[in-house]
């Protein structure tokens, strides 16, 4: 038979603490459309990079495929990532950036 005590002890066990919410890149794809200019001016006002640093990144685009922006909480990710693409189609570009789990 199971005391009160043990069932006690049992839930105080089993309690899980919350699961941290965890980080999420936002990723630049490259395309054959959207200029090299606009990527690093991009980079440099949605996601605050240095000029210096836009343009190394948007060369690792340019040669890799994707780079990684930024890694941020779900929430500014998402941010990011909307405003990166909402930039690009008021330009006419149809550059993609997406978010995926760190």
């Amino acid at each position: 038979m199971t005391t009160d005590t043990e069932v006690i002890e049992k839930k105080k066990t089993s309690i899980r603490k919350p699961k941290d919410p965890g980080k999420f890149n936002v990723i630049v794809c490259n395309d054959d459309v959207t200029p090299v200019e606009f990527v690093v001016a991009m980079l440099v006002r949605v996601f605050k990079h240095q000029q210096d640093a836009a343009v190394k990144l948007t060369i690792k685009v340019h040669h890799e495929g994707r780079a990684i922006a930024g890694t941020y909480s779900h929430e500014i990710a998402e941010q990011r990532t909307m405003d990166s693409i909402q930039m690009a189609r008021t330009h006419g570009f149809p550059l993609v950036v997406k978010m995926e789990a760190e």
